[in-house]
């Protein structure tokens, strides 16, 4: 099944360090823009020289939820393809360095803007505010940047299978494939709003824009971009974490099923995040709320699939009883222990999104920061968890280095770290928000009233987390740079599972690319096609720019 190569090539590992390197420099930069916001919010420190609120949320936002995420898991995923279908090519390889300096650059001019006071918009760049025009070019950069590396993944896999005709892809080829293709569908509503509505807007082409059509487009990308986190951490549990506790993948078809529903489940549900938003009628809130409860399946497959391949290790090694085999898994090693506790932390998380998606349910923490709270459930804590023990196999394989003792203890220290902190953060983020604090807020008493002065002990509690995860920072930083530049040299595994059973016909039967895109384009239509007529058929008059800060 899987293919020879054991080591990614030097010229492909350079391609991979970088794009991760910028990755790690984000969680450096937007990490502290992010205690500095607990500590602000508590009400007990106020921040220096005029810097505003809002320019630290917007940094934090950026930097930790499209630019850490995106240059990891690009990186990664070059990782991937050269390690199970071969060695890139030197033409994939050059597009691979022309998407990293167009997204290092868009990345730059983006953050120049916000850090200078221009381009408070938050993470979210919601019309009306308006920022300023370098901001929305920056974002542009970064995104066909990225189009630019997902292009060149499917180069590299049109030619293995050209080279490999009636062969199944390698599995994890096969998922960084479909994770590309969620990324390029979804991108294009983002890229359309701001090349068609904002960029013109913010450089005065046009006066007003429409803000229903904007916020529509934007969580046509917000939602799938979750997925798009999600889905490389599912691949380190379905193909990396089977291989370093010493077990099989527990089905290789299944696990392209899973992806390949993701694909279909993930991009025509926007409207769950916009239930309370005037202009679209019920009937198509309801529609997509149905289609974002589909994507419990492929989300619960993936919990039996794993839990599966645990307990088939655990009995290999003669456990008994019901929950034997749990204490037969490798709790010292920090490549298995990471993902694991932030498999733990998707428990909660994911009933949390199940209440966030019910349109009644939805109607009480709406725009609280119970949402901020789940999302560092899901993405800060399942996703960045996945992220770190992957990093931890992933960096020395590249540099050509090894882990020490020392660093995979310090490792374990960091996972515990981090679990402590967000469930201070998280936890206490969930609790204001059902009290009904506000999100995307800096601290206000409002006029001392009472309900707003019931918010403060959990926003105390809210820095006490968030400082505790900046600790978490500095340790996974001081490991990463440890792994990159400083650790003894030697051979690290990129771990690759095989599948219990290769079940080549079915895994064959999945690459059929022409109708996995064709039904997720007809769900996309059937979803926004009649509400988006109806947005700009009955438009109101479209508003100006505000800039508030």
């Amino acid at each position: 099944m899987m293919n020879e190569t054991v080591k990614v090539d030097r010229r492909d590992a350079k391609l991979a360090l970088a794009y991760i390197y910028v990755a790690f420099i984000a969680l450096a930069l937007g990490g502290l823009a992010g205690l500095l916001q607990t500590l602000v919010r508590s009400g007990k420190f106020q921040l220096p020289a005029g810097i505003s609120y809002y320019t630290i949320l917007t940094t934090h936002g950026t930097l930790l939820g499209l630019v850490l995420t995106t240059f990891f898991i690009i990186g990664f995923q070059f990782a991937a393809i050269s390690r199970t279908s071969g060695t890139l090519s030197d033409r994939v390889r050059f597009w691979g360095w022309v998407g990293f300096w167009m997204m290092t650059v868009g990345t730059t001019t983006t953050v120049f803007f916000i850090l200078t006071g221009q381009a408070s918009v938050l993470y979210t760049f919601y019309a009306p505010l308006q920022a300023h025009p370098g901001f929305y070019l920056g974002l542009t950069l970064l995104v066909v940047g990225s189009w630019i590396s997902g292009f060149a993944t499917f180069a590299h896999y049109a030619r293995w299978k050209k080279e490999h005709p009636g062969k199944a892809s390698p599995l994890l080829t096969f998922m960084a494939v479909t994770n590309m293709v969620l990324w390029l569908v979804c991108t294009l509503g983002v890229a359309a709003t701001v090349l068609i509505q904002l960029l013109p807007w913010s450089l005065g082409i046009v006066d007003r824009v429409n803000v229903l059509v904007s916020r529509t487009l934007f969580w046509y990308f917000g939602h799938p971009l979750v997925y798009f986190w999600l889905l490389p951490a599912y691949m380190v549990w379905y193909v990396a974490i089977p291989k370093i506790i010493g077990g099989k993948i527990f089905s290789d078809s299944l696990a392209r099923l899973a992806f390949i529903l993701f694909l279909f489940f993930s991009i025509p549900v926007g409207f769950h995040h916009q239930l309370l938003e005037p202009g679209i009628t019920p009937f198509w809130k309801y529609v997509q709320v149905v289609l974002t409860f589909m994507v419990v399946i492929p989300s619960l497959m993936t919990a039996f699939a794993m839990f599966a391949t645990f307990e088939a290790y655990g009995r290999s090694k003669g456990a008994t009883g019901l929950f034997g085999w749990l204490r037969k898994l490798p709790w010292g090693d920090a490549r298995f222990f990471a993902p694991f506790v932030g498999m733990l932390f998707f428990i909660p998380a994911g009933a949390g999104g199940i209440i966030n998606a019910s349109h009644q349910m939805d109607q009480v923490v709406h725009n609280t920061i119970w949402v901020t709270g789940h999302f560092h459930l899901t993405v800060a804590t399942t996703v960045v968890l996945t992220f770190f023990g992957a990093a931890y196999w992933l960096v020395p394989h590249l540099s050509g280095r090894v882990m020490t003792k020392a660093m995979n203890r310090l490792a374990i220290i960091q996972t515990v770290v981090w679990a402590v902190g967000m469930s201070f953060m998280s936890g206490s983020m969930h609790f204001a928000g059902l009290l009904g604090a506000p999100r995307r807020s800096a601290f206000s008493t409002y006029g001392n009233s009472p309900q707003a002065l019931e918010w403060i002990p959990y926003q105390i509690a809210q820095a006490v987390g968030g400082t505790i995860l900046f600790i978490g920072i500095i340790l996974v930083l001081v490991i990463i740079t440890n792994l990159a530049f400083f650790a003894p040299k030697g051979e690290t595994e990129f771990p690759v599972a095989e599948a219990a059973e290769p079940q080549e016909r079915a895994a064959l039967a999945m690459d059929n690319w022409k109708l996995w895109i064709g039904i997720t384009v007809a769900l996309i239509l059937v979803a926004y096609t009649v509400p988006f007529i109806d947005m700009i058929q009955n438009a109101p008059p479209g508003s100006k720019g505000y800039k508030l800060w």
